[in-house]
């Protein structure tokens, strides 16, 4: 299978060779433009398999250009950069036709995971990385939506899943409850993080048994999985 094509466009040349260099090592073939009004351009006479927008941009920011995209039938699917901190402006995203978003500062592994799930559901792309994500004897895979500890399968609700992979995706790093709120169920009030410590009791309920513990709890701030 030849490497997916990805376009990058992002107003910042650092971000934009971070980024391209990554892909490259990943097996990616990667393109680059600087604001949406180039990649717009570049888009009437090329064809990707994904594209990666920043939202902030000149000229023509990161909404506009998948509007633009949209609007003319490209449904290339989308990866938004975003680094404000506004639930709606993620949420705007999502209901113009993104297919997922990071963050901004995001971690390069996050990224690249992010981007081989858009890429298998999307043409079955799941070669460049490893399907399962592995933390000690716990094992997850998005596409199959399994989860097993010790080999063992774990039945898990669709909240509970998504929750344990957003731990196990940033495995070793605390995830503060704010980003679990905002990315598990959409809300962006700390009023509302004692649902995060609900699931979280739930997951280990399931999960911390026959001698494993690996969801910690980090007082004040989040939580995170050990990475091994």
């Amino acid at each position: 299978m030849s490497a997916a094509r990805i376009l990058v466009v992002d107003d910042e040349p650092g971000v934009r060779d971070m980024i391209c260099d990554t892909l490259r090592l990943s097996g990616y073939e990667p393109f680059e433009a600087s604001d949406g009004f180039v990649a717009l351009k570049w888009l009437r006479d090329n064809t990707v398999d994904l594209v990666i927008s920043d939202i902030n941009m000149p000229n023509m920011d990161g909404y506009e250009l998948l509007e633009r995209m949209r609007a003319i039938g490209d449904e290339t699917p989308a990866l938004m950069l975003t680094a404000r901190g506004e639930r709606g402006d993620v949420t705007r995203g999502l209901r113009l036709g993104a297919d997922d978003y990071v963050t901004k500062p995001f971690g390069l592994e996050e990224l690249m995971l992010r981007i081989a799930a858009i890429l298998r559901r999307t043409i079955g792309s799941g070669d460049a990385t490893a399907e399962d994500i592995v933390c000690g004897p716990l094992v997850l895979n998005e596409d199959r939506h399994t989860v097993t500890l010790h080999g063992e399968p774990v039945d898990l609700s669709p909240t509970e899943f998504k929750l344990l992979y957003e731990l196990m995706i940033k495995h070793g790093k605390v995830v503060t409850k704010a980003t679990l709120l905002d990315v598990v169920w959409g809300m962006a009030f700390a009023a509302n993080a004692t649902v995060v410590d609900t699931y979280i009791s739930y997951l280990r309920r399931k999960l911390h048994i026959n001698g494993y513990e690996g969801i910690k709890t980090v007082r004040g701030i989040g939580f995170q999985i050990a990475a091994d």
